[in-house]
């Protein structure tokens, strides 16, 4: 595959924007980062944990009937949400917590959104005997009180982050403050595709298994590749995972699903590529929502988890270069996605990834019967059920 990163950057976007206190902790981590990916025996523990704890590969599965009432294209689910913890972001935690060990690290701290990549790094902490704590945006802790209460089963500590907006923006500010003051001991496990270099390189390593497996699995049931890869995007962990392997097949499409709130022309939105422009913020140029003086945005979406104003660097590269196609989903779309998904094939998605479904809905069936397009399930929706039965105008108890 084609190098895309030189020097922490992506063309123009990337970079180490971070206090002078944590750029030799970054460098550390990087010369870890360089020596250990590549080396045999961290890629047979990594293997092996992937398999035999993560439960991967995860299933590619034929979502039958939806590709039979939708008509048109053929349409593969990659069940991320089958993965032990319930998402695709124990793939990137295993690495990176593997990572803090040979560093020497005994705590690990982390932000979250949705909760799962909080719990997945609460779950590795445990497994590995270290330190944790969570930080994540107070709106959210109220959003998702299930992973709050697994977070802290599993024995982190959860802080609930109540400057800003109180959301994802907010938690990466706060854990990155945090990693300032503690780098002796401590690694800050980020969780999504962004930050300061290496951050969006070895979320880009780790989470590549999505499609390397996707990938081998399509050809075999296929005999060929798909048409597109449909993907939610926040930061872009997911769908980075889910593009990686094919970015150089030009006959693939790549389509990140953003969240587009209560739509694009209101300000309550998240959709980054449809309104937002270059500028650095968490460690890294990118694409961000902002004002003219650049100072970030409030965003909204009903899913905390792509509630974030930016995106990853090689996103923003992916994007300005077309080599991936970024569209806008409402919080309408999604729910009524999140419905269809659980109706039509039996699986409560999450409200992210149903961001991805109703995308897959709209282009499906315009597209010729003999074309694959492949869906990223990123998480499954337990920790959404009454977010949404309220959304409904339903309460129930969560």
């Amino acid at each position: 595959m084609t190098t895309r990163v030189k020097n922490g950057r992506y063309g123009q976007y990337g970079g180490q924007y971070v206090p002078e206190t944590l750029m030799t902790e970054i460098k550390r981590m990087d010369d870890a980062f360089r020596e250990y990916k590549d080396d045999p025996e961290f890629k047979r523990e990594l293997t092996d944990l992937l398999n035999n704890y993560a439960n991967r590969p995860s299933m590619l599965y034929y979502a039958k009937r939806m590709s039979e009432d939708l008509g048109g294209a053929q349409i593969y689910l990659k069940r991320e949400d089958l993965n032990h913890t319930g998402a695709h972001k124990i793939n990137n935690v295993i690495g990176q917590a593997l990572l803090a060990k040979r560093m020497g690290k005994t705590r690990l701290i982390a932000e979250t959104g949705a909760g799962q990549h909080g719990v997945a790094t609460a779950t590795i902490a445990a497994l590995f005997g270290m330190e944790c704590e969570i930080f994540m945006g107070k709106e959210d802790t109220e959003r998702q009180k299930l992973n709050v209460y697994r977070m802290e089963l599993l024995g982190a500590k959860v802080h609930a982050v109540t400057a800003g907006s109180m959301v994802l923006k907010d938690a990466i500010t706060a854990a990155m403050q945090e990693w300032t003051r503690r780098v002796a001991d401590t690694f800050y496990v980020m969780g999504s595709a962004t930050g300061p270099a290496p951050y969006p390189e070895m979320v880009h390593h780790f989470q590549s298994v999505i499609s390397q497996e996707a990938r081998k699995q399509i050809i075999k049931e296929t005999g060929k590749l798909p048409d597109a890869v449909v993907a939610c995007v926040g930061g872009g962990s997911n769908a980075i995972g889910s593009f990686a392997a094919f970015l150089d097949d030009k006959s693939v499409q790549l389509i990140g699903a953003e969240a587009a709130g209560k739509g694009v022309n209101t300000n309550q939105t998240a959709a980054t590529i449809a309104k937002g422009s270059d500028g650095i913020f968490h460690g890294m140029k990118s694409i961000f929502l902002q004002d003219k003086n650049g100072q970030i945005d409030s965003v909204y979406s009903i899913s905390a988890g792509l509630d974030y104003p930016g995106i990853g660097p090689e996103h923003a590269k992916l994007a300005v270069s077309k080599r991936a196609q970024y569209v806008d989903i409402t919080d309408d779309e999604a729910v009524a996605a999140f419905e269809y998904i659980a109706k039509t094939e039996g699986i409560v998605a999450a409200i992210e990834s149903s961001h991805a479904i109703a995308y897959v809905q709209k282009i499906a069936p315009a597209m010729q019967k003999n074309q694959i397009i492949i869906c990223t399930l990123s998480g499954r929706g337990d920790k959404d059920v009454a977010a949404i039965a309220k959304y409904r105008g339903i309460k129930i108890d969560e």
